[in-house]
């Protein structure tokens, strides 16, 4: 089977670049973020309201739905350690522009360049990932790398943030521009050199998604990620409606961050060997956790124990998902796992909403069971999916194989 990115597995398990990857990863997610914790200041910087200040956040997820895939082929020729420098270089410029910008039209042309470079990244790390490591470590290895995810949620926006009140929202950005182009030096020197070979195939949506398992993935993991942002974008008014603390609020934030860190750990250690089972407790751990968090009203242990649960799910389940994409989609894994990136934005964005809608109708309370049914959703897909899209792991195949029986001897011949 050809490849669009062919290297020889290294001997050692590549750390250093797997760090480097991952710190990419806390970056991107920090500049994607970064916007929605420092909107009055941004509002009153660049003279506009807080909604139309919000809009810096929106177009750049609107603008990774939109060109993810085609740039991803246009841009499909280029050496991928090329792309990644480049791309992170981008995201330099994109918050340098955006902390100097005169004007809030400048500022969201910025945004549009950096969520453009979002969409390449995450189209382009996976698979890149997949050629540094033997196939039996790349679930270790797409651990390590999303921690970074994790991080820029636990700890990266809220840096951002802090940061951006105490020297102004444009320092933020212009320090989180130094620091991205530290970080392309870095990605320059130790991310390995990967070629293309001649003959490599082209990433192709259409073919993608005719490979048997692509569509349920990408069905299944938005769904997830859906259920996420509906109760993660409204936690605040389902804390103050269970009778938690007001402190409860920025606690379950960081508790939600570490425990996806757990999660990412776990996911790590068993996606190589128990991919399916691992997935199918998971993804039920969630839902469990969602439905009986409106029990928790008064009791904020047992809601934080929930929220760990659902945290630590979280995180895990994009390192079940992000391999299985990559196993479905076989030689058009780029254009797959570019598939992915579009409908989790779809998701994030639908999330919201849908969190919206159950807010209204149902109340804060009732806000984590609307968020559990997606999730019930993506349990009967992955169970579905058995044969293709979530197959048994090396070491579930031989759990599940009956052992040969041993011959009887004929004692009387």
């Amino acid at each position: 089977m050809s490849s669009a990115i062919s290297a020889p597995a290294p001997a050692r398990f590549p750390y250093a670049a797997l760090v480097v990857l991952a710190t990419i990863a806390f970056t991107a997610i920090t500049t994607e973020l970064l916007p929605s914790g420092l909107l009055p200041q941004i509002s009153a910087g660049l003279n506009v309201s807080e909604p139309v200040a919000g809009y810096l956040a929106a177009a750049y997820a609107a603008v990774i739905v939109v060109t993810v895939i085609p740039a991803a082929r246009l841009l499909a020729g280029i050496p991928r350690h090329t792309l990644l420098v480049g791309l992170v270089l981008t995201f330099a410029a994109s918050n340098a522009w955006v902390g100097l910008a005169p004007d809030f039209t400048t500022a969201m042309i910025a945004r549009l360049v950096g969520g453009l470079a979002h969409g390449l990244l995450w189209t382009t790390m996976a698979p890149f990932v997949t050629r540094l490591v033997p196939p039996n470590k790349v679930g270790k290895a797409l651990a390590i790398v999303f921690s970074g995810n994790s991080l820029g949620l636990a700890i990266g926006a809220p840096v951002g943030t802090a940061l951006g009140g105490l020297l102004g929202w444009r320092a933020a950005f212009l320090v989180l521009a130094g620091f991205g182009l530290l970080l392309t030096v870095l990605a320059f020197f130790l991310l390995p050199r990967v070629q293309r070979i001649s003959g490599a195939v082209r990433p192709s949506l259409r073919r993608a998604v005719a490979e048997r398992g692509v569509k349920a993935v990408a069905i299944a993991w938005p769904l997830l990620i859906l259920a996420h942002f509906a109760l993660f974008t409204y936690i605040a008014p389902f804390v103050r409606e269970a009778g938690l603390p007001d402190y409860a609020i920025s606690l379950s934030l960081t508790v939600l961050g570490a425990s996806g860190l757990l999660g990412i750990w776990v996911a790590g250690l068993t996606v190589d060997s128990h991919p399916r089972r691992s997935l199918l407790i998971t993804t039920a751990a969630i839902a469990v956790s969602m439905f009986l968090l409106p029990l928790a009203v008064g009791n904020l242990p047992a809601a934080l124990v929930l929220m760990t649960v659902w945290g630590a799910g979280m995180g895990a389940i994009g390192i079940y998902n992000q391999s299985a994409i990559l196993r479905a989609g076989g030689e058009y894994r780029e254009a797959a796992n570019g598939l992915t990136v579009l409908t989790i934005q779809l998701g994030i964005t639908i999330g919201a909403l849908y969190g919206s809608a159950a807010l209204v109708t149902g109340g804060a309370l009732l806000v984590p069971v609307a968020a559990a049914l997606p999730v019930v959703a993506a349990l009967v897909i992955t169970l579905a999916g058995k044969k293709y899209a979530y197959p048994p792991g090396p070491r579930e195949q031989v759990w599940l194989e009956p052992r040969p029986v041993p011959e009887k001897v004929d004692e009387s011949a």
